[in-house]
């Protein structure tokens, strides 16, 4: 399609994102100069005032061409997958959802996708744990998978947020975890033995009063860093889903919950659903979580991006490492 604007020979261009823009129809001559101009600049790095030079045009239509090369799609610009991080899905979700840190890990589906997002997860950990941090984590199979592969940590305290779900071929348990960090930080640890989620709510509060359950628990104020396993409220996508009996699952999807993270349950909105399970919870709260500066969120699998999302608007999390399915969901939704 083209038309006359100011007198000269228009078209209508439509970029790669869809954005429909007006850019001048240029002749023959003209194109061969754009492309001459973009293959200088891009492919072997000269300067503006250097093509210019060797062209014999001003520095300033350099820089049109330049432009119109963009605006043309003659020149593409990507940001590709850099090994296992798509860097760009990452930026786009970071700025769409206000989100401190994001890491998007390149998946294919295969059973090796929790593995690889945790240990992505792990060396993002690494990345942004400071000295004056505090590191608080619950039990979770993604941040075993997380442990699993570090090597380092700085001198930092650590502190248990839940207790231990008993899950069938799984043998990791929070002490463990935190034990594990503990010994990569050199640091100490506030830690204890107690299964995350009881029978009735009077075990559950007789259990918060053991000394080193309410120690830990009085240390939850100091965290500064945090990481949860996100969980969908769905068969196999939440352990806690796992562990508990089928009229209890129906009252808490009665409720309006679609996910959990550290045992605490939200809505699709992102908000803090209370539920029968919370009494008999010996876990971190929600406002708790809330309170914690930064809290990485880690999931895998397209089933789980509306939880994903909703953890994030329920100011759960504020950072996240995702697989592609995940991301993929959410840049367009």
């Amino acid at each position: 399609m083209s038309k006359v604007v100011t007198g000269r020979s228009c078209q209508l261009v439509r970029t790669l994102d869809g954005t429909a823009i007006v850019t001048p129809e240029l002749g023959p001559s003209e194109l061969v100069m754009m492309a001459a101009v973009a293959r200088r600049h891009y492919l072997r790095g000269q300067s503006k005032v250097e093509i210019a030079s060797a062209l014999g045009i001003s520095r300033f239509k350099v820089a049109r061409l330049l432009d119109l090369a963009r605006e043309s799609g003659l020149v593409r610009i990507e940001i590709a997958p850099v090994g296992r991080i798509d860097a760009d899905l990452a930026g786009r979700l970071q700025e769409r959802y206000g989100l401190a840190h994001c890491a998007v890990v390149v998946t294919d589906g295969t059973p090796e996708t929790r593995a690889e997002v945790g240990a992505v997860a792990g060396r993002l950990l690494g990345e942004i744990v400071m000295d004056d941090d505090v590191l608080g984590l619950p039990w979770a199979r993604s941040i075993a998978d997380m442990l699993a592969t570090m090597t380092r940590l700085p001198p930092v305290p650590i502190v248990q947020l839940s207790g231990a779900l008993v899950i069938p071929g799984e043998t990791s348990s929070p002490v463990d975890l935190v034990s594990r960090a503990a010994r990569l930080a050199g640091g100490e640890s506030h830690l204890f033995y107690a299964p995350m989620l009881l029978d009735d709510a009077h075990s559950a509060r007789a259990l918060r009063r053991q000394p080193t359950v309410a120690d830990a628990l009085r240390q939850v104020h100091r965290v500064t860093k945090a990481v949860v396993g996100i969980g969908a409220w769905t068969e196999g996508s939440s352990t806690i889903y796992r562990v508990i009996g089928d009229a209890d699952r129906r009252a808490v999807a009665a409720a309006g919950v679609i996910g959990e993270a550290a045992g605490v349950c939200f809505d699709r909105g992102g908000n803090p659903v209370p539920t029968i399970l919370d009494d008999r919870l010996v876990t971190v709260r929600a406002d708790q979580l809330r309170a914690i500066p930064e809290v990485i969120g880690i999931a895998s699998g397209a089933t789980k991006a509306p939880a994903v999302r909703a953890s994030i608007l329920a100011g759960l999390v504020n950072s996240v490492v995702v697989d592609t399915e995940i991301a993929i969901v959410m840049a367009d939704g």
